[in-house]
């Protein structure tokens, strides 16, 4: 007897349907979203079909970010809104979030990601306006967000700072930088003590040396080959807002040669 020749497999088995979107109806806020990490943590919650609001001093780089960011999500297409925003300023901030509100009445998650780094510097060759102006974008500026974004955020919202590895180790020669995001840290632990209660998961991103372009300015020859790519950020930004509402998550740190952490 001829052996039966094997069935061809279906349309459907040939070209499985993708996963459905794990954020459909979220809404989310990211802070300097316009280029490197934030739009990459951006573009990763829009594809999970997140409504996203990105943020940027620059008018016009922003315009065009929200421009590729729509293009690039095809798939049940979410909104994105852009809001310029410099973290530095509280009526900025004000504006941006009664903007959240006023589109969507809420927020699902807020990722403080605005940030800037120094020139190579000692502590004695610091000016003072380059450390005022570290601790304004880097530790105020989550603190104006995040105090704004709280009323309106529900049980279950999700609260994610991108700090640094600096956070914990000491980086000679950038004592402002340091001294920021080592504060950052300190608040942030401290706002997830507040809100552990109210059932808003806060989390500490610590990524190592991330190829971004904000190395032409301190090390131009740095090499990016070896350095966390901005994907493996942003995977990890979703993998801590994508926990069960009941898991608590303190920090997340990433080391290029390591992973997650």
């Amino acid at each position: 007897m001829a052996a039966k020749k094997p069935q061809s497999p279906s349309g459907a088995e040939r070209n499985p349907s993708p996963p459905a979107p794990r954020l459909v109806g979220k809404v989310a806020v990211v802070t300097g979203g316009s280029r490197g990490i934030g739009y990459a943590i951006a573009h990763a919650l829009a594809a999970e079909g997140c409504s996203v609001v990105i943020t940027a001093r620059n008018s016009r780089k922003l315009a065009a970010a929200a421009r590729q960011l729509s293009s690039a999500i095809r798939r049940r297409r979410p909104r994105i809104v852009p809001q310029v925003c410099d973290v530095r300023d509280p009526q900025a901030v004000e504006a941006l979030f009664a903007e959240v509100k006023r589109c969507f009445g809420r927020l699902d998650i807020l990722v403080n990601n605005a940030g800037i780094t120094q020139p190579v510097a000692t502590v004695e060759e610091t000016p003072l306006e380059v450390w005022q102006d570290l601790i304004a974008t880097n530790l105020t500026g989550m603190f104006l967000c995040t105090r704004a974004a709280l009323p309106l955020m529900r049980p279950g919202a999700s609260i994610v700072n991108n700090l640094s590895a600096a956070a914990k180790q000491v980086f000679p020669n950038y004592a402002a930088y340091t001294a920021a995001k080592a504060g950052a840290l300190g608040f942030t632990l401290s706002l997830r003590q507040e809100l552990i209660p109210r059932g808003i998961r806060v989390t500490a991103l610590m990524p190592g040396a991330t190829a971004t372009d904000m190395w032409d300015q301190i090390m131009p020859d740095a090499p990016r080959n070896r350095m966390i790519d901005r994907g493996s950020v942003a995977q990890a930004v979703l993998y801590a807002v994508l926990l069960p509402p009941n898991a608590n998550l303190s920090e997340l740190m990433l080391d290029p040669a390591r992973g997650a952490l």
